[in-house]
């Protein structure tokens, strides 16, 4: 059975005993979210790698806080304990590649208090062939591939970054993406508008991961407005709250995920707002005055703009730096319930294209 190593192909442990023995193993090694396992052998491990061409032993790069060397073979133990079948192993590999970039501060990510937790946006074919959802419950449906992908994203962070309670895990409550994450695929056959990853520069042929860590779901419920406008209203409302700390951070290029479902944004695009549209409104109605947010949250970080005027009162502050912060897809199935989600104080996210073997 593969155990932990600190760099190159992974450690091997001989382990007496049956398949709860082998668990049990594994929880004490500290190797476990708190739910069973399936033991990564050397024949599972072996099927997983079948559907890479990248070598075992090539190193992804160091995961932080505590910079354990990231490897294939690393990736593909913990995706064999997180459930995954082995068709799920390129989507898996390219998740860890994306919060392994600058851009996602990873370390931050595990330790803060805030309790943020990856959140994977699957665009592109590879959603289809391999049955990830954005459909009905996509967030937390208990659907095989959804469930089990994100699981591996947070079981490689956790073993090989180090972050675990009681050490340089230090969510003051964190929310249950820190368990298995947040797996969907954008519901593109029902949206009226061009899929996230092709937003950002891929071609719709491309399957990608778009990987952002997010402090949790924050639902927008609209069941009586039915024009495109009255929705709109309805989320900035919704956005609009004290207490979110992301209207003291948006100068750090953070980005909010905008989750719409299909009736929602069906609606909105029949109105007339285009993507693009879209993302101008919710930046110029998103705001909140000076006078609630001076002195209260993160204010003393003070990572404002220099255009925000402090010593009006009713100065406006954009939850975002500019509307491109704004990432909108649409998820899930009928029902006429989206959601926001906030990212984590320095996390832009990041994007990476699924290399299929």
């Amino acid at each position: 059975m593969m155990g932990a190593a600190t760099t190159g192909r992974a450690a091997r442990r001989t382990i007496s005993g049956d398949f709860v023995e082998a668990v049990r193993y594994l929880e004490r090694e500290g190797w476990t979210d708190g739910l069973p396992v399936i033991p990564p052998t050397e024949p599972l491990v072996a099927e997983m790698l079948s559907h890479t061409k990248r070598a075992p032993d090539e190193v992804l790069g160091h995961m932080e806080p505590l910079r354990g060397t990231v490897t294939v073979e690393k990736v593909a133990a913990n995706a064999v304990m997180a459930g995954c079948l082995p068709e799920y192993f390129p989507v898996v590999l390219a998740s860890v590649r994306a919060v392994l970039q600058p851009e996602f501060h990873v370390g931050s990510t595990a330790c803060t208090t805030g309790g943020s937790a990856p959140v994977i946006i699957v665009n592109g074919p590879i959603a289809r062939r391999l049955g990830i959802s954005g459909g009905t419950a996509c967030f937390g449906g208990n659907i095989k591939p959804n469930a089990t992908i994100g699981r591996a994203l947070r079981l490689v962070m956790r073993n090989l970054g180090g972050a675990k309670p009681d050490g340089m895990e230090k969510s003051t409550q964190a929310w249950p993406g820190k368990i298995v994450g947040c797996c969907f695929a954008e519901n593109e056959a029902r949206s009226p508008w061009e899929p996230l990853h092709v937003a950002r520069g891929y071609a719709p042929e491309t399957s990608t991961v778009t990987v952002v860590a997010v402090r949790g779901i924050y639902p927008v419920t609209e069941g009586t407005q039915t024009t495109g406008q009255g929705v709109v209203e309805t989320v900035v409302a919704a956005m609009r709250y004290l207490g979110t700390p992301i209207f003291h951070q948006m100068r750090n290029r953070i980005p909010v995920v905008v989750a719409l479902c299909p009736e929602h944004a069906q609606e909105i695009g029949r109105a007339g707002f285009g993507r693009r549209q879209l993302r101008e409104l919710l930046y110029a109605e998103v705001r909140l005055p000076v006078r609630e947010l001076i002195g209260r949250v993160y204010y003393g970080t003070r990572a404002w703009p220099d255009w925000i005027d402090e010593s009006d009162p009713e100065a406006q502050v954009p939850i975002v730096a500019t509307p491109d912060d704004f990432w909108l897809v649409v998820a899930g199935g009928d029902g006429r319930h989206s959601a926001w989600m906030p990212a984590w104080g320095v996390c832009r996210g990041a994007t990476e294209v699924i290399e299929e073997s």
